[in-house]
């Protein structure tokens, strides 16, 4: 629990009302009640202000006189919520100690925490403060930073490295091999070893059942800050740079090299051997097929409509060709016209 002065010493921001106000969760403007304290960052939401039962508000300096509650006045109010949240519900602290029916090879410090059933290889370093969660697997020769925690039943292969403060959620395999066969001339496949790493900067947050593939030569690459939603596959090869977040169901294709601070929304596919310069957004659903060189937000899925609607403009999407001929025809005769 925080008073209102405690976050503002803490955070920032404006006080307006009784900084000795106390909170102890978040919660939103419909759901929020006494002891807690709600954000408005979407003007849309402005009329549940009137309605909202939060002790505290945090709100924009423009909408200071929209209520006579205790509030906090924040440029985003949305980031500064999530401050709050932080400061409300850190992270259970990890007791180290090593479960009994916990398979582990390698000296680990003694605030690291193994969960049952986890099984920890040959060569393996885990940095202070690190918890492997129950069922884990982690290979040999991988290095785990400090801090870090994973969820149940997180698979991490040989050689991969991961760096300080990194979450990874239930089930996610980092490491495992990439897509790499040659094809005989009877159609039959040949595996290429896949000889490369799984290499993770500090600060990364993975979502459960996210897979991460080894370099096939060279390493795959998350840099510091990434954020993984769940679901998501991230192919051989593949870089992706600083702050970069994705949506759930994203897929990245091999060797794609992506900048920092790129955004994905959900089910974006990526092909293969492309570039993403930094700062680029892609909308949800959308296939990137070409290299984006320029910064800005890209979209390449079409809006939903009624399936009769579909019907009749597929039938004309299927003629595009033919009517890019007909009126290339039309333009001709009447440049002709025009001459004669």
């Amino acid at each position: 629990m925080f008073t209102l002065d405690q976050l503002i010493g803490r955070l920032g921001g404006e006080l307006v009302g009784h900084g000795s106000v106390e909170v102890a969760r978040v919660a939103s403007l419909e759901k929020a009640g006494a002891g807690d304290i709600a954000f408005l960052a979407n003007p849309k939401l402005r009329d549940q202000l009137a309605a909202c039962q939060a002790s505290a508000l945090i709100l924009r300096p423009d909408a200071r006189d929209l209520t006579d509650r205790p509030r906090i006045l924040a440029a985003d109010p949305y980031l500064y919520f999530a401050r709050v949240a932080q400061l409300l519900n850190p992270a259970p602290a990890v007791a180290g100690g090593i479960a009994p029916t916990a398979s582990v090879a390698s000296a680990l410090p003694a605030s690291v925490f193994v969960g049952a059933g986890a099984s920890i290889g040959e060569g393996v370093e885990v940095g202070e403060g690190s918890s492997i969660g129950p069922g884990c697997v982690i290979g040999d020769r991988v290095r785990i930073g400090a801090r870090c925690r994973l969820y149940g039943r997180v698979s991490v292969y040989d050689d991969c490295a991961i760096g300080d403060d990194v979450i990874i959620h239930a089930g996610a395999v980092i490491g495992a091999d990439g897509l790499g066969f040659a094809r005989e001339k009877d159609g039959t496949w040949v595996k290429i070893p896949q000889v490369g790493r799984v290499v993770i900067g500090n600060d990364v947050e993975i979502g459960a059942n996210t897979a991460i593939d080894r370099g096939a030569i060279d390493d795959t690459v998350i840099e510091d800050g990434v954020k993984l939603d769940n679901l998501i596959h991230i192919a051989h090869n593949v870089y992706v740079g600083a702050h970069t977040i994705m949506a759930a169901c994203s897929g990245v294709a091999g060797s794609t090299r992506i900048g920092k601070r790129c955004m994905f929304g959900g089910q974006a596919g990526i092909s293969g051997h492309l570039s993403i310069t930094d700062d680029v957004v892609v909308s949800a659903d959308t296939a990137v097929t070409k290299s984006i060189l320029r910064p800005g937000v890209y979209t390449s899925n079409i809006p939903l409509q009624s399936r009769e609607d579909w019907i009749k403009n597929f039938a004309h999407l299927r003629h595009l060709n033919a009517m890019a001929e007909r009126i290339r025809a039309l333009e001709q005769q009447l440049l002709q016209r025009e001459d004669s």
